[in-house]
């Protein structure tokens, strides 16, 4: 059984946001930023901004998509809303104070302002309003539609509580197979909360993608639900069709049975064509050699793994 940790090792390092980019996209926001304040400052006094990156990149399992692009969510938060106005509103507003930074106009989405860069990234800014105070859960602007109750800071607390680096390993791996399928595939949010619950400990990588996506596929043969642990605590496929379902279930059980394939596989190569065909071509290639592991090296650490789940 070839065993195939030092190129997962490899493949979530070519993962990785690099250090120009990352540093460029921070940039980015901290201007983003300033516009943001002086735009209230001058045209709505009474709001006084804030703000609270979120997110991937607060969580670490920001990936590079196979297009070499990335993300950063930085949420903009009021701590009242004295005027009243709604959430389309409040966005309209952001959006305004951030027009004419970038050559592409800002985008009014359903629950966030993106601002999309030349340089391969984009900045969303999802809008948020307190009740009360900052001790309450803040209310998320919608298009169109009412406040909705949200929480990401209370997210990455409970992230934060439960990761593993592996685990975040892991939650890359499996975005960057989403990214290169697509094909409605979950988003990486809806990825993260599945693997937050569905993890399998590991000393290899590979072995713990293979059982984290066999977890999975279990649990959602007996109820496909994603339900976030926080606040909202909504169900991330309540909104799924029936091909959406069928999509992702059959192209997770095609991965498992290659990722069984690849575990069984002594060959190097071999093996990680099979992984390759499901995680990209930036997925790197193992030796054209054989690997002879006693079977007893997984069955045994198979025994001591286990899932990890909410409220542990």
């Amino acid at each position: 059984m070839a065993n195939l940790n030092t190129l997962f090792l490899r493949f979530n390092n070519e993962l990785a946001i690099t250090a120009s980019k990352e540093a460029r996209m921070i940039s980015s926001k901290d201007n983003l930023r300033d516009c943001i304040r002086k735009y209230f400052k001058n045209n709505h006094p009474s709001y006084s901004p804030s703000f609270y990156i979120q997110g991937s990149y607060k969580l670490r399992t920001t990936i590079r998509t196979k297009e070499d692009k990335c993300d950063l969510d930085d949420g903009v938060y009021f701590v009242s809303n004295p005027d009243n106005v709604c959430g389309t509103t409040l966005q309209r507003w952001v959006k305004e104070a951030v027009e004419g930074i970038t050559g592409s106009t800002p985008t009014h989405k359903k629950k966030c302002i993106r601002v999309d860069y030349s340089a391969g990234y984009n900045i969303d800014l999802p809008v948020f309003v307190f009740d009360k105070d900052r001790e309450s859960h803040p209310n998320l602007a919608v298009k169109d539609s009412e406040f909705q109750k949200d929480d990401p800071k209370e997210f990455v607390d409970y992230f934060r509580l439960h990761k593993t680096d592996q685990m975040i390993r892991i939650i890359k791996y499996l975005k960057a197979w989403c990214d290169n399928k697509r094909e409605s595939m979950p988003s990486g949010l809806a990825m993260t909360v599945l693997a937050l619950k569905y993890y399998v400990q590991n000393d290899r990588d590979d072995v713990a993608l293979r059982f984290t996506l066999t977890n999975i596929e279990n649990a959602l043969k007996n109820d496909f639900v994603c339900q976030m642990p926080t606040t909202p605590k909504d169900n991330l496929f309540a909104d799924y069709s029936d091909a959406q379902k069928r999509n992702f279930m059959d192209n997770l059980s095609a991965f498992i049975l290659d990722a069984k394939k690849a575990l069984d596989e002594n060959n190097k190569l071999k093996a990680s064509l099979y992984w390759k065909k499901h995680l990209g071509d930036r997925f790197p290639e193992g030796e054209d050699v054989c690997e002879h592991n006693e079977p007893s090296h997984l069955t045994s650490t198979i025994g001591l793994s286990r899932p990890y789940a909410f409220g542990v």
